[in-house]
């Protein structure tokens, strides 16, 4: 009769019965763990483990990258409104300003100003007063009337050169000739005047400075601002509300 072989209970040495040693962070490993992690990257295989380190360092450098080009997307967007709004935008309004701006002054002008003209004058003259005239040449009178014995005698006779001659004139002298006259007149004015840049030389490079900034305008109003225009500007009206 064959016996069942009853297998011997296993015997436990007394350093199996140790407790397992508590790791805290900073202190060494313990085998168990070193094993573990070795045979997690080194499997006796060369390619295998290649494969899993490069695989830990392109996960590791993915998500430097990552958190780095987040952070300097947002400091891209400060810094894209401070040149777009406080620089590019600025420049480009003013310059409009510039062009469409109106030198708007009052000047004072003071001077003298030297008239030299002639003045019309018309007029009639009445004359009627008694005077004495004096004949340059000798005078004939035909049939003047002589008193002779007492009797109107007509005769011709003649006044000689140098005869004086009291008369009585009564008459109207027209006048008309003009007067020359030579004025000063002190002038004193308040001048406004209102010149608009844009019909002056001062147009054509107000409009060649804007053509300069137009295209760098143009340009930045097409970034996105924010995050929210970075992720919805490639799908405005259909994945994001306009």
């Amino acid at each position: 009769m064959n016996m069942p072989s009853i297998d011997p209970e296993p015997v436990v040495e007394p350093e199996d019965l140790q407790p397992e040693p508590v790791t805290t962070p900073g202190s060494p490993q313990p085998p168990s763990a070193r094993v573990g992690m070795n045979r997690f990257l080194w499997q006796g295989q060369i390619l295998p483990a290649f494969w899993t380190i490069a695989s830990l360092v392109s996960i590791a450098v993915n998500i430097i990258l990552v958190v780095l080009v987040i952070t300097l997307a947002s400091s891209l967007f400060s810094l894209k409104k401070m040149v777009q709004v406080q620089l590019v935008d600025g420049l480009y309004e003013n310059f409009v300003k510039m062009d469409e701006a109106h030198i708007k002054t009052t000047i004072q002008v003071s001077d003298t100003i030297q008239l030299h003209d002639s003045i019309p004058v018309v007029f009639d003259l009445p004359l009627k007063q008694g005077t004495e005239i004096i004949l340059t040449k000798d005078t004939p009178i035909k049939k003047a009337s002589v008193i002779l014995n007492g009797q109107s005698v007509p005769t011709d006779i003649i006044l000689k050169e140098g005869t004086r001659m009291a008369i009585a004139l009564d008459m109207v002298v027209p006048v008309n000739q003009r007067v020359p006259v030579e004025l000063a007149v002190p002038v004193n004015l308040m001048v406004p005047v209102d010149i608009p840049l844009a019909n002056t030389e001062l147009h054509e490079p107000f409009a060649g400075l804007q053509d300069v900034v137009a295209p760098y305008k143009k340009f930045l109003d097409g970034l996105p601002d924010s995050w929210d225009d970075f992720w919805c500007l490639p799908f405005k009206g259909w994945f994001c509300k306009p």
